[in-house]
């Protein structure tokens, strides 16, 4: 009985710390969501741009169009977490990772851009070549930040080191789903008239100043910039999300073995109660 009191302790114990870590994920996921969804806002305004120019103008840069060049070496932003009790979260991602990594079979070996240590770690035990690394938590991480890391990335495509970009991150579907998938943001796929719905791009051509390729060589970076914030902080929605529902099913599990332990320590209580109570009559009955 002593053994089973010590067991129920333990795992009360434990119920109380997940359930604590879920309260804590929920605070973190609304802040998150929060500040996604006002840079989903600025994103759709250089997307717009982008796609406008990429429908209208005839003479933008070959270099970031879709087949102008053969993909020799590919850089792929890995985006995990940090830390662990997250259920399969960065299992997911790193399994998008290296599917894409062996259906690409490049002539060269791929550069892995870590966003988080679980990603860094990883890659690292199995000596891929890791260009750059960023460790602090998704949701502290600043515009700034990102923008260091975006440039130096964006810097290697237009020497030639590398030939494409792929972001491998959580989407967020719902508090309840979350799904690893990868985005190529460059090149971009070259976009036609008839291929581009928006009646808006179609009827109203914009002038640009100083030129097409000039606004197109500057919104490339920018775009580039808040696509990898957006990820980190949707990945970030996602990480906690699915942390808060591990530890949802970590405390449910805690409170049914500590109703299961209870039930057993009640019973294995009477027995004990049943075992004196004959041990008493059958003294008693020795005195008689």
């Amino acid at each position: 009985m002593q053994g089973i009191k010590r067991r129920i302790r333990s795992i009360t114990s434990i119920e109380h710390i997940t359930s604590a870590m879920k309260l804590v994920s929920s605070a973190k996921l609304r802040r998150a969501r929060n500040i996604f969804e006002r840079v989903q806002d600025n994103l759709r305004f250089v997307t717009d741009t982008i796609d406008d120019i990429l429908v209208s103008v005839s003479d933008v840069p070959d270099a970031y169009i879709l087949g102008s060049r053969e993909i020799k070496r590919t850089c792929y932003v890995v985006v995990t977490s940090n830390r662990g009790l997250a259920g399969s979260f960065n299992a997911n991602i790193i399994k998008e990772a290296e599917r894409l990594i062996a259906k690409a079979n490049a002539p060269e070996k791929p550069l892995i851009v870590c966003i988080g240590s679980k990603g860094r770690d990883y890659f690292r035990k199995r000596e891929h070549e890791i260009l750059s690394e960023y460790l602090l938590a998704p949701e502290d991480v600043t515009f700034e930040e990102m923008s260091l890391i975006t440039k130096e990335i964006v810097g290697l495509y237009d020497e030639g080191v590398i030939d494409e970009l792929v972001f491998v991150y959580t989407a967020f579907i719902s508090t309840m789903e979350q799904r690893a998938v990868s985005e190529r943001l460059l090149p971009f796929e070259k976009k036609t008239a008839d291929t581009e719905k928006s009646p808006r791009q179609l009827e109203h051509p914009v002038d640009y100043e100083p030129g097409p390729e000039a606004v197109f060589a500057y919104l490339v970076p920018k775009y580039a910039e808040i696509m990898l914030y957006r990820t980190v902080i949707e990945s970030a929605i996602c990480e906690h999300a699915a942390r808060r529902m591990a530890m949802q099913n970590a405390t449910d599990s805690a409170r049914d073995m500590m109703t299961s332990l209870n039930l057993f320590y009640n019973r294995a209580r009477q027995a004990a109660i049943t075992n004196e109570i004959t041990e008493i009559v059958s003294g008693a009955e020795q005195v008689r």
